[in-house]
């Protein structure tokens, strides 16, 4: 019993000096350390509210640079591409928003949309490669002659390309029977949806990038098969130029491989701007330059030789029809 009486007497005496201790320590800390907490809070608030400002400022200047540059696109662009004929290829998952408003852009140029090409998941999935290995062999015309040492993925692209753009200025905008042939023969494999008359084929190519990188083990033959689809266009025809948004320059991301492929992006062009008024005038800056045999990369992500090409084209009459 007296145990127990001393070891509650004890534990009551701890109990009762930490609350002392507590009491005597909240007292003598309470005035610095609350003073010194509402100063850091005010600080971090004035802060926020600053960064809050400076955001809300960028985007209202953004939002009128953006609207003075949509208002002014069809003089900017009026007449670059006139009698020329464009395609549009478009990577599985790019929206129709994107599409469009680059479409229209391309359109007040003067150039001719001829269709748009829209590649499916099942196109670049490598699992299927071999799929698409046996297509491509029996689509393929006779006369026709494919890299012997490419990827599948490159045997596509030369195979397609050929029946959507043409590098002669008098086959352009003329059905070709093999043409229509090949793009029923994607079809059928589910590899592409087709829109309009891309059979009547263009001079240059727009090939608009996925909206996000590509990711996991298949990351790289995914990129690959869209950087190989663009050289095909570009090579098939009179230009090509691969774009999208600034996420396209990831790791993974379509405009990346491209620009780290030196052999491709000595031909094909690229903009990562496509999402914003300006990017998609530069794109058809772009196109007009592929005309003249210049490829150039522009926007604000890594690899970029500028915003735009350094010297804006000048309109002039050109072998299109």
């Amino acid at each position: 019993m007296i145990d127990f009486r001393y070891h509650l007497v004890s534990i009551v005496a701890i109990f009762l000096a930490l609350s002392v201790g507590i009491v005597l320590g909240t007292s003598f800390l309470e005035d610095p350390v609350i003073k010194a907490t509402e100063s850091l809070a005010n600080q971090l608030r004035v802060g926020n509210d600053e960064l809050r400002d400076q955001v809300d400022a960028l985007q209202s200047r953004e939002a009128g640079n953006d609207a003075l540059i949509t208002s002014s696109t069809p003089r900017l662009v009026q007449d670059a591409l006139a009698s020329e004929r464009v395609v549009i290829v478009e990577a599985p998952g790019v929206t129709a928003g994107t599409r469009e408003a680059a479409q229209q852009v391309i359109a007040a140029s003067g150039a001719t949309v001829t269709g748009r090409v829209t590649l499916t998941d099942r196109y670049i999935d490598p699992s299927g490669s071999a799929s698409i290995d046996a297509l491509v062999t029996e689509a393929k015309p006779v006369d026709m002659t494919l890299p012997v040492e490419g990827t599948t993925y490159d045997k596509a692209a030369v195979l397609l390309a050929s029946a959507i753009v043409t590098s002669d200025p008098a086959q352009m905008g003329k059905v070709n029977p093999t043409a229509t042939g090949i793009l029923e023969a994607f079809q059928r494999g589910g590899l592409l949806t087709v829109t309009d008359q891309p059979a009547k084929r263009a001079d240059l190519a727009v090939l608009i990038a996925p909206p996000e990188p590509y990711t996991g083990d298949n990351a790289a033959q995914q990129a690959g098969a869209i950087v190989s689809m663009a050289l095909g266009l570009d090579e098939g025809g009179r230009g090509a130029v691969l774009t999208g948004a600034l996420t396209g320059t990831a790791a993974g991301g379509a405009i990346a491989a491209l620009r780290e492929d030196t052999a491709a992006a000595e031909k094909v062009s690229s903009v990562d701007t496509l999402d914003m008024p300006a990017g998609r005038v530069v794109v058809v800056y772009a196109l007009r330059e592929q005309l003249s045999g210049v490829a150039g990369h522009y926007g604000v992500g890594p690899g970029v030789s500028g915003i735009e090409p350094s010297a804006p084209p000048t309109p002039t009459a050109t072998s299109g029809g």
